[in-house]
């Protein structure tokens, strides 16, 4: 079955900066995202990938699209495989999403007989997400496997 391809504003996430940048990308993506070529959908994707033993990584606030062929180079781009995902709804405000994220990864996940898969982990806002208010609630997709 077909990867999801996801275009859009990149930026690498350190320990550092914990993250802060994210805002600041979802910004962007907002007055850029018209320049997407290939657009498929309304539904914008916030994407870790590329992680190191440091606990850096990289993301990407994008949409998914069709093809990178038409892509231009100001976006960064990160193909998704198919792979098994545990899903959680967070319906909090967004601001409050790294808490959810937290309780995912140390409390979850290791009473849960899954380990965590070596694949982009991901949030999903769809249309009842709210980008100007950060309410309307998301989704966090997490690999997994046996």
């Amino acid at each position: 079955s077909q990867p999801l391809l996801v275009a859009g504003i990149g930026e690498r996430c350190t320990h550092e900066n914990g993250g802060a940048g994210i805002p600041n990308q979802w910004q962007r993506f907002h007055l850029s995202v018209g320049d997407i070529p290939q657009r498929i959908g309304n539904v914008a994707y916030g994407v870790c990938c590329n992680g190191d033993d440091s606990g850096n990584f990289d993301y990407i606030a994008g949409v998914e699209v069709s093809d990178f062929s038409d892509l231009p180079r100001e976006f960064a781009r990160v193909r998704i495989p198919q792979q098994k995902y545990a899903v959680f709804t967070h319906a909090e405000h967004v601001s409050t999403i790294r808490r959810t994220v937290n309780t995912i990864w140390n409390h979850w996940l290791p009473v849960s007989g899954f380990k965590a898969a070596d694949a982009p982990n991901f949030e999903r806002y769809d249309e009842k997400f709210d980008p100007a208010t950060g309410n309307g609630g998301l989704e966090i997709w997490i690999p997994v496997k046996e």
